[in-house]
């Protein structure tokens, strides 16, 4: 895990009051807003925004903290470390279980997943359907094998749900369990695995690179409204002219990222290390489906509150209401 450390800023405040933010929820402008993000391509308006200037207008030092893992953030918001999280919709799930006071204030992205397929299954479905992976593993003498994040993740959970909607039971096929996008397309490249639910850039560098595992259905094909990163916001943040600002701040950078794909292509290759001529590629793809309405990933949030209470990741399924503060984005 990569991150700038909030410890000093902590120890000068010396009192629990501190970590809950009084001097930038009180101060009228004065203080400090952590805000945590993971360098993804869902979590792409934090990069935008860093990189045009617009943290010059909220009305507090906006502190960012790098993550490389949703566990990580938990831990940290649970320690109350963090105002502000860009992260997934499961891990946002259990801070609010856990009795954080937190809610999700804006979607980053929505429907951003591919379920990837080896050219020879996705003939087979053409002749077969669903049936294809029994096909599958009489002609080849094993099951297909699917790589994705860990059980829970947004893109597992995209996998799961759509072979329940397709009738194929999961002691079907192989689900190996990934740490990280590009051990995914290492995966791929390798002959590894057979498919993939997985984001970007794995299924537009597939695409390139002309492998034999590629895109066989988008995920707004599967889910419409399939959430995956979202901006948290703790509770105190969310009552203040703070949170106002930082979401203008997340639409104009939704905006940027429609209107300015060669300028963003650029920003993600510096923050975020994918090559700019394969990020203006995934930019241009079907899959960058940038957000800020929270709105528009109610549907598919209600199916992974249910996968994440089967999985135990929460103790009991929270409602929209209980996951989701319109009110920032419609006071915008």
């Amino acid at each position: 895990m990569t991150r700038i450390s909030r410890r000093s800023y902590l120890a000068g405040a010396g009192s629990a009051a501190a970590v809950g933010l009084a001097g930038c929820m009180g101060g009228g402008g004065s203080g400090t807003l952590a805000v945590a993000h993971m360098p993804i391509f869902p979590d792409l308006q934090y990069y935008v925004m860093e990189s045009e200037g617009y943290f010059e207008n909220v009305d507090a030092t906006v502190e960012g903290s790098e993550f490389t893992d949703g566990p990580a953030i938990i831990q940290a918001y649970g320690g109350g470390e963090l105002d502000v999280a860009m992260f997934g919709i499961v891990p946002s799930m259990i801070v609010i279980d856990r009795g954080i006071p937190a809610k999700v204030a804006a979607a980053n992205i929505k429907e951003p997943m591919a379920i990837m397929a080896h050219e020879e299954l996705q003939t087979m479905w053409a002749d077969h359907g669903a049936d294809a992976f029994s096909v599958w593993r009489e002609e080849k003498g094993r099951k297909f094998r699917f790589g994705t994040f860990p059980q829970g993740s947004v893109p597992d959970v995209l996998l799961r749900y759509w072979l329940e909607q397709e009738g194929v039971s999961t002691s079907t096929v192989d689900i190996i369990e990934i740490n990280g996008a590009n051990a995914v397309w290492q995966a791929v490249a390798n002959g590894e695995v057979d498919g993939a639910s997985i984001m970007e850039p794995v299924p537009t560098r597939a695409a390139q690179e002309d492998m034999a595992v590629g895109t066989f259905r988008n995920a707004n094909e599967v889910m419409p409204g399939q959430p995956a990163a979202v901006t948290l916001m703790s509770d105190e943040v969310r009552g203040t002219p703070v949170a106002t600002q930082f979401l203008e701040q997340h639409v104009r950078a939704t905006e940027f990222i429609g209107e300015n794909p060669e300028a963003t292509a650029d920003i993600v290759e510096s923050s975020i290390g994918m090559d700019a001529d394969r990020a203006l590629s995934a930019l241009q793809g079907p899959l960058s489906n940038f957000v800020t309405d929270p709105r528009e990933i109610e549907n598919g949030t209600e199916i992974f509150s249910r996968f994440a209470e089967a999985n135990g990741q929460i103790d009991d399924r929270l409602s929209l209401e209980q996951i989701f503060d319109y009110s920032v984005y419609d006071d915008l």
